[in-house]
């Protein structure tokens, strides 16, 4: 299954902007789609359902009100990211929400997506599960999953450590949805390679974290620009889980990157009260060295999307012969 037509002609680039804790809210949502690419809103920063409705309902109006001021102009869809770890009863009540807004993508990790792809294919949604290896993604075909959002090497929060180079084609061998490319994606040149070696989407995290629009704080920002990959590191140590974190933010926090301590089981009880992962401990992928400016989410796709043209136009070696031998 290709990506539905519905949601492409949506769009002016395969790319969705990803759900980030602390930094995606109504402001970067909703202009990443006026922009004309997918936004995604997610649950797992707010409160309660009464904060993430009030939230969807905001982006939601928003889009409407663009939408009437800029007839046939492509506005991006909502995503939502949803916890697989509510009850039934909580599951179906954000989902409810979801499907009133007309919500059709719904981005899942960390769990069996299975009990949310029942409740969302009921109302004729589609799930997309993030996957960091071979055999997640493998679990989240045979739960049904709509969509497998790779994370390969790279990426910023939980990544892989899998080259996109084989990550992507080995999925797509095996399946026949919708493939979305995580990890490093910074330019309008990596979004067009996602689509040669299989993939449908690209997935922009750590890139639109260093807009004016996300919720992330200025120190953050301000990171992202100034640091490179080699300022990264890889490490469990933070949360039990592997994640890609700023090696200047550790430093930040009293934590030396060089002696961090492993816990004994996932969570942060061996952190110091203050030290709070994403809130004051903050991640990024490895296309931090890409990444020179803050701008605004609509200059930020339009740079990517002249990117992306120039790499659709750049001849193969195969199309070059083909033009020499005239």
């Amino acid at each position: 299954m290709a990506l539905p037509p519905d949601i492409r002609d949506q769009i002016v680039l395969p790319a969705i902007g990803a759900p980030m804790f602390l930094c995606s809210g109504v402001d970067l949502v909703a202009e990443t789609c006026k922009a004309g690419l997918i936004g995604s809103l997610t649950s797992n920063h707010c409160r309660d359902i009464h904060e993430f409705e009030g939230q969807l309902s905001a982006v939601s109006q928003r889009l409407a009100v663009h939408r009437e001021q800029n007839p046939g102009r492509r506005i991006g869809p909502i995503a939502v990211n949803l916890s697989l770890h509510y009850g039934d009863s909580e599951m179906q009540a954000y989902g409810e929400l979801c499907r009133r807004h007309g919500v059709r993508i719904i981005i899942t990790s960390t769990a069996d997506p299975r009990r949310m792809v029942g409740m969302v294919h009921d109302w004729g949604g589609l799930v997309f599960h993030d996957c960091t290896s071979i055999r997640f993604a493998e679990k989240a075909i045979a739960a049904g999953v709509d969509g497998i959002i790779a994370i390969g090497a790279g990426g910023g929060g939980h990544s892989g450590t899998i080259s996109h180079l084989a990550l992507i084609p080995q999925i797509r061998a095996m399946f026949g949805g919708v493939i979305v490319m995580a990890g490093a994606v910074g330019t309008g040149g990596a979004i067009r390679a996602a689509e040669v070696l299989g993939a449908d989407l690209a997935y922009i995290g750590t890139r639109l974290i260093a807009t004016r629009e996300s919720m992330a704080p200025d120190e953050y920002k301000q990171l992202l620009v100034s640091q490179q990959p080699a300022d990264v590191l890889y490490t469990s140590a933070i949360n039990g889980v592997h994640a890609n974190w700023l090696v200047e933010s550790m430093r930040r926090n009293g934590l030396d990157p060089a002696n961090l301590v492993q816990p004994s089981a996932r969570g942060t009880g061996h952190l110091p009260e203050n030290v709070k992962p994403w809130k004051t401990l903050w991640s990024a992928g490895q296309g931090i060295g890409l990444i020179h400016d803050v701008p605004g989410v609509a200059e930020l796709v339009q740079r990517l999307r002249r990117e992306y043209l120039a790499a659709c136009e750049t001849p193969s070696m195969a199309r070059q012969a083909s033009l020499a031998d005239g």
